[in-house]
Formats: C-alpha cells, sequence, structure tokens
C-alpha cells in the first residue's frame, strides 16, 4: 500500500478515544480480505508524531503489516507543480517489482492535489498498481473498518469504455479521410498513425507526395480533428509558397512595418502571427528562399521572429504542417533548402501516396466527389450500371497513370456530371471521357521534359526514395523508351557498348528486368505515350 497521512482524518482524536473514530489509514489494515504485508506512508515532517502513533496502530491491529515511514518534504500542499515532482521522484526511486508484488495506492488521505497526482501517476503507470478508496461506516462513532473500493486505471479491461474509445478513433480517421472509406491496407496504417500524431504532439509534420495527393486537404483535415479535440483554439492558415518570393515572402509569412519597403502603407501581421494557437500548413515548403527558411526556423524554435523592416520582434505559438513534392534531403545537398529547418520539421513524417498506388480506392472517391459536385451545383448526378462499370475498369486498370492523382479524378467527375444528360452520366460519355484522357496524358508526356518523366510514370511511393544516381540513369532510360518503337530498340541503344561485347545478348530482357526494379512495365509506359 502506498498512501498519504491524513493530518486530520488520520488524526480522530487525542488519547485512547482515538479508537472511536474512524481514520482511514488504520482502517485500511482492518479488513480481513485485505491483507496489506507492507504500508509506505508518506507525510509532512511537522506530523512525524502523529504519522508515528498511526504506524503504532497499524502494527496493532495488523501485526502482519510492516510500516515504512517516508517524509515529504512538500512545503506547500497546493502547490501542484511541487507536490507532482515530489510525488514523481518518489515513484521513480521505488524498487517495484510487479511480477512478485501488487500494490495498490491509497487515494483518501491528502490534499485535493496529491490526490490528483497520485491518479495521475497510476494512471500513467510510474506506480504499477491500482487505486483503493475507502469509505466510514455508517455508524458514526465505531472501530469498524467501513468500506474500500479498489479502481483498476487499465482502461482496456472495460469493454464500453474501449468500445467507446475504439469509435472514437474510427471516427477521427474517418474525419483526416473526409469521411471516405479506404480499401487499401497502406494508406490505412498512415492515416491511424497519423491519428495518433495529430492528437499527441504540436510538433512539426511533413506531409511528402505527388502533386494531387491530397496534402492540403489532408493539412486540413489534421487541424479539424485537432479542434475537434480542443488541441488548438487558433484559425487554420494556407499559404502556397511557390506563389510569394523575395520581399513579398517575407511579408507575408513575417508581416512589415510601414514603409519597410515601396508600397507598404501600414503594417501587416503575416501570416505566422495570424496562425497564432492554431495551424500554419506551408504548401510547397521547398520552394522557399534560404532567408524565409532561416527566419521560420528561429520562428519554430524560439516562437519569435522580426517582421520585415521592423525593430520590434513580434510572437506566435503556432504547430507548423509543411507540404511538397521535393525530395528535401536533395535540396539540402544541392544548397537549396537548410538542413537544420529540415532537422527540425523531419520530425513526423508522411508520404501519401499517389492514386495510382491506391487504386481500389478510386470507388470510394468516385462516389465522393459525385457528392461534392451535388453540394456544389445543387444537382445530383449518378452514373448508369454499364457507364461505372466502364469507368471503373479504366481507371483501376494499368492504362491509366493519373499524373494529376486526384485532381485528375475531380477534372473528370466535374466534366462527366456537368455534361450527364438528365443527371445520368452514360456509357458513351465515359467512353468520350477515356479517349480525352488518354490523349491528354499522351501530349502531358510528350511534354515533359527529362527531369519530369519520372514524377509521371514511376509510382510516388518509389520515386521519393530514389537516390540522385538511381534518378539520373531512370530519367535518360525513360527519354529512350518514350522514342523508340519496341523493346528491343530501346535495349539496343541503350545497350549498344556492353552488347558487342556479349556472345549471346538479350537486349529485351535486360531492359525489362532493369524497369521491373521500378515498378514499372514496358506495355504501361506505351500505353501512356
Amino acid at each position: 500500500m502506498l498512501g498519504l497521512l491524513g493530518s486530520t482524518l488520520d488524526r480522530g482524536t487525542a488519547g485512547p478515544r482515538r479508537w472511536e473514530h474512524w481514520r482511514p489509514s488504520v482502517a485500511l489494515c482492518q479488513h480481513e480480505d485485505l491483507v496489506v504485508s507492507r504500508f509506505e506512508l508518506l507525510f509532512a515532517e511537522p506530523h512525524a508524531s502523529l504519522a508515528a502513533t498511526v504506524r503504532d496502530d497499524i502494527r496493532h491491529v495488523s501485526p502482519e503489516t510492516e510500516v515504512r515511514l517516508h517524509v515529504d518534504a512538500t512545503t506547500d500542499p497546493w502547490d501542484f507543480e511541487s507536490v507532482y515532482a515530489h510525488l514523481h521522484d518518489f515513484a521513480r526511486a521505488y524498487p517495484f517489482d510487479p511480477e512478485a508484488e501488487d500494490y495498490l495506492v491509497h487515494i483518501t488521505t491528502g490534499s485535493h492535489v496529491a490526490q490528483i497526482c497520485l491518479f495521475l501517476l497510476t494512471e500513467s503507470r510510474h506506480i504499477p498498481g491500482c487505486l483503493v478508496q475507502t469509505s466510514p461506516p455508517r455508524r458514526t462513532r465505531a472501530i469498524e473498518p467501513g468500506g474500500y473500493q479498489v479502481i483498476d486505471l487499465d482502461l482496456s479491461k472495460y469493454d464500453r469504455i474501449a468500445t467507446r474509445f475504439a469509435k472514437d478513433e474510427l471516427d477521427e480517421r474517418t474525419m483526416l479521410t473526409s469521411g471516405i472509406g479506404t480499401r487499401n491496407a497502406a494508406f490505412e496504417g498512415l492515416v491511424t498513425m497519423l491519428d495518433r500524431v495529430a492528437t499527441r504532439s504540436a510538433a512539426p509534420m511533413l506531409l511528402l507526395g505527388p502533386t494531387g495527393a491530397g496534402k492540403s486537404r489532408m493539412a486540413r483535415r489534421v487541424y479539424d480533428l485537432k479542434k475537434a479535440r480542443r488541441l488548438v483554439r487558433g484559425p487554420f492558415v494556407e499559404v502556397n509558397c511557390a506563389t510569394i518570393r523575395g520581399d513579398a515572402a517575407m511579408s507575408a509569412l513575417f508581416g512589415h512595418v510601414r514603409g519597410a519597403f515601396t508600397g507598404a502603407l501600414r503594417d501587416r501581421p503575416g501570416l505566422l502571427r495570424s496562425a497564432n494557437e492554431g495551424v500554419l500548413f506551408l504548401d510547397e515548403i521547398a520552394e522557399l528562399g534560404l532567408d524565409e527558411q532561416a527566419m521560420l526556423l528561429r520562428a519554430l524554435e524560439e516562437k519569435r521572429f522580426l517582421p520585415l523592416g521592423g525593430d520590434r520582434e513580434a510572437s506566435s505559438d503556432f504547430q507548423l504542417i509543411g507540404g511538397t513534392n521535393r525530395d528535401l534531403s536533395q535540396a539540402v545537398r544541392e544548397g537549396r533548402f537548410r538542413d537544420d529547418l529540415l532537422a527540425r520539421i523531419n520530425l513526423w513524417t508522411f508520404r501519401l501516396p499517389g492514386l495510382v498506388d491506391r487504386r481500389e480506392d478510386i470507388a470510394p472517391n468516385l462516389a465522393y466527389e459525385l457528392e461534392q459536385f451535388r453540394q456544389r451545383t445543387g444537382t445530383a448526378v449518378t452514373f448508369s450500371t454499364e457507364a461505372r462499370r466502364l469507368f471503373l475498369e479504366f481507371a483501376e486498370g494499368p492504362d491509366a497513370p493519373w499524373p494529376g492523382n486526384f485532381r485528375d479524378l475531380n477534372a473528370v467527375v466535374t466534366r462527366l456530371a456537368t455534361l450527364a444528360p438528365g443527371g445520368r452520366i452514360t456509357v458513351d460519355q465515359v467512353a468520350a471521357e477515356i479517349a480525352t484522357l488518354r490523349a491528354l496524358w499522351r501530349e502531358s508526356w510528350a511534354g515533359h521534359t527529362r527531369d519530369g518523366l519520372i514524377d509521371l510514370v514511376v509510382p510516388a511511393g518509389t520515386a521519393v526514395t530514389l537516390d540522385r544516381f538511381d534518378r539520373a540513369q531512370l530519367e535518360d532510360v525513360l527519354t529512350v523508351c518514350r522514342s523508340a518503337p519496341s523493346l528491343s530498340a530501346a535495349g539496343r541503344v541503350l545497350f549498344d557498348r556492353s552488347r558487342a561485347r556479349k556472345q549471346s545478348v538479350n537486349d529485351a530482357d535486360r531492359l525489362r528486368k532493369y524497369l521491373a526494379r521500378f515498378g514499372l512495365d514496358w506495355h504501361e509506359l506505351k500505353a501512356s505515350v
């Protein structure tokens, strides 16, 4: 048993008449069905005499109980910080052995602050035991021990609580996915981890993934979740860093004072101050200049920054979420991104997969986009059975690379729904849309520079892991494949030196195996050309 001496309740009254009163610490050792082998009793030094009396009385009613007295150095029993610190230190130093002993924590005595601290230490498992609450007998003057109740704080043992927690967690994950069910196990795992981090941490987060993968929407959902849990009080502030440069970036982010530059006619607070006690989402964070990166780093570490042209610091306490489709480690190596800033924001990093890596989620997202269209326009549109089957057969198949990811899908649904006769999307519409998409993607492929080919055809989860050497080599291979009429022809161009030294050559097989390393297939590749 661990407990605090009750300076009033444990005193009872002076002399032998104390036995006529209920004293919680003594009564706890009088129950026949609760044998206390050891009682660790903490007391304030001014009450040393009372502690000795309680110890002797416990020995009298329960000779098998060893009472150990510990002086509690807390000077103010209502100072939460001090009380918690002393009890925490005691718990950390105590040689608990849960395999050999059971522990109970008595929370009837002591100040309310001390009781709260004991609860917290037991709930966090710093004290590996259960709580025990005692109550006096019904008769006012009696020597009966009264009652006691053991409270186990392991919530997993309570079915209704566990069910409620499971439902809360499901509701939170549903919030993060905008209510769209996912059938992709990897994305489901990502959302589960994102839910845990969002509700337990205020540290910066990074959302990586290709353009159109939903980074902006996910950042907004993280904010909505934190707001629902009352973890933030401020607003959600979003800015696309690719749209601001130079003084405009400094002013937009950190604010400026009047006269800081031509056209600065009045003070501007800046987005960092607007996001105080909320969430700041910096989309395309890799596009920030090095000067802005340095100021952002200081704002994250010290919660303070200097507005443009100002001589007085401003302050803001916000959570940062950064989004990018760039390889930030590569940007650091090229000198375009600060390594200290990356180290600061790279604590929680989530890679959102592109649509091609979540083909099984196209169907539920299709329904979501139709509902969004209805909310925007007031018009309900549906697919005919055959039209939906035809569209999903194409959309979920290898012929659809979806380079724009969910933005492409949104555009498709908008076109189909807008032109649907009588609110019903037909097979002819879908067939025409598929032809349009193939033409658009073919033009997109042909117009891509070498640097963009990988992001167009390689799954996002693979592309972001490529070393610079592999990326450069693969870009050259894709450039050759784009213009070659066949797999063998591309192989002959790529292996024209080494094939001369081989007695038996199979250029097509060599190239096929090389592409497979990156999740690419020749026929799928050429289908988009």
